[in-house]
C-alpha cells in the first residue's frame, strides 16, 4: 500500500534543516502540505497502473487484456430462446418480428407459420434482452404485446433456462486459473475442462475418462445459472469438443442431474415491517445462491446451513420446525447431480 500524505509530509519536512520553523501551520509545513497530497494521488495512481497488469487485481477490458494473451475471451451475454405454443383462426399469419411476452419482457417470433386445421402452432422466439431476464417459468409467456390478427392464445410449455448473462470477471479469471495453473495437454482432464468452460453458457463440468472403455471421455456439464444443461447447450459442446478432441477420442457430453431440494420451517416475522410473502421470496433467493455455490464443488447440502441462511434473513425473527427433503440431516448429491431449490413451503 502507498504512504499516505502525512507520512509522505513527514518524510518531506525531516529534508528540511532543523533552523526552520517545520511546525503545522508554519511556512515550511504549507509548503509542503500540498506537494505530499499531489504525490499520495500519484501513488495510487502508479498502484492502479500496476494491478492492471496481473490477472488477480485487473478487471474489465484490462483482465480481458491479460487473459486474451492465452486464448481466453469473456463469454457475452445471450438471448433466451425457447418455442411457444399459439392458438388461433385457421389460416392466420405468424409472422417474423412480431412479439409475445411476459409480465416483464417481450419475446419475438424468428419463424414464419401459417395456422392448420388443428388451430394450434409451436413457433421458435427470441428473448429481447440478453441474459437471465429471458429465464422464465413454464406458462409465463402469454400475452400478445398488440393484437395480432387471428391469434388467441400462446404459452411456454417448458421453463426456460437458456438465458445466460456475460461472464464477470470472477468467472473469467476463474478460467483463466484453470488454464495457466492446469495446463492442458495431449487430451488429458485438464484440457477437456477448459474446452468445456470455453463454450457460451457452459457454468462447471466434471470430466470421467475411461468411463465406458479404452478411448472414452464423459463430459458432465451445467449451465452459466448453474442448473442443468439443456438440448441444445448440450450440443454445442459436444460439437465443440469434436473440433479439438485427440484421434481416437469417443467423447460422450451429458448434462448433470437436478436434485431438487424442498424446505418446510414455520417462521416468526417482524410483521410490522414485513410482509410473509416478501420474506418467502427473500428465503427462495438466498437458497437459490447457496446452492449455485455447491454445484460440482460439494457433494452435500448442509441442513445447519440452510437454517443460517433462513434466521439471516430479513424480518425473520426466529424459526421452528425446519425440515429439509422431509428430514433433518445433510442431504447428499452424487457426483453428477447438484442441488436445485425444490420449493420452500411456510408451516
Amino acid at each position: 500500500m502507498s504512504d499516505t500524505k502525512e507520512v509522505i509530509q513527514a518524510r518531506l519536512l525531516a529534508e528540511i534543516d532543523n533552523t526552520y520553523d517545520k511546525t503545522e501551520g508554519s511556512f515550511v509545513y504549507d509548503v509542503e502540505k500540498p506537494v505530499a497530497i499531489e504525490l499520495e494521488k500519484s501513488y495510487i495512481v502508479q498502484d492502479l497502473i500496476t494491478n492492471k497488469g496481473f490477472a488477480d487485481t485487473a478487471s474489465g477490458t484490462y483482465l480481458e487484456r491479460k487473459v486474451g494473451a492465452y486464448g481466453l475471451y469473456r463469454k457475452m451475454a445471450t438471448n433466451a430462446t425457447t418455442t411457444v405454443t399459439i392458438t388461433g383462426t385457421i389460416g392466420a399469419l405468424i409472422i417474423t418480428g412480431d412479439k409475445v411476452a411476459t409480465d416483464l419482457v417481450n419475446f419475438t417470433f424468428v419463424e414464419d407459420k401459417t395456422i392448420g386445421e388443428t388451430g394450434i402452432e409451436t413457433v421458435n422466439v427470441i428473448c429481447d434482452v440478453t441474459g437471465i431476464m429471458g429465464n422464465v417459468p413454464v406458462g409465463a409467456i402469454k400475452y400478445y404485446p398488440v393484437t395480432l390478427a387471428g391469434l388467441v392464445s400462446v404459452t411456454n410449455t417448458i421453463a426456460i433456462t437458456n438465458g445466460y448473462a456475460a461472464e464477470t470477471d470472477n468467472e473469467l479469471r476463474l478460467r483463466y486459473y484453470v488454464k495457466v495453473q492446469n495446463p492442458g495437454t495431449s487430451g488429458n482432464v485438464a484440457a477437456y475442462i477448459a474446452w468445456c468452460l470455453s463454450v457460451t453458457g457452459v457454468g462447471g463440468t466434471k470430466i470421467f475418462s475411461l468411463w465406458n472403455g479404452n478411448g472414452t471421455v464423459k463430459a458432465t456439464i451445467i449451465n452459466s445459472n448453474k442448473r442443468a444443461a439443456d438440448a441444445q447447450l448440450i450440443i454445442d459442446v459436444a460439437t465443440y469438443i469434436e473440433t479439438v478432441r485427440p484421434i481416437g477420442a469417443t467423447v460422450t457430453v451429458i448434462s448433470a442431474t437436478e436434485k431438487p431440494i424442498s424446505i418446510t420451517v414455520t417462521l416468526v416475522i417482524d410483521t410490522d415491517n414485513y410482509i410473509l410473502a416478501d420474506v418467502k421470496t427473500a428465503i427462495e433467493t438466498s437458497l437459490t445462491d447457496y446452492f449455485k455455490t455447491l454445484a460440482f464443488t460439494e457433494t452435500y447440502v448442509s441442513y445447519a446451513k440452510i437454517g443460517n441462511l433462513i434466521f439471516d434473513v430479513a424480518g425473520v425473527l426466529d424459526y421452528s420446525n425446519l425440515t429439509v427433503n422431509s428430514g433433518t440431516s445433510n442431504i447428499t448429491t452424487d457426483a453428477e447431480e447438484i442441488a436445485v431449490l425444490g420449493g420452500v413451503t411456510l408451516g
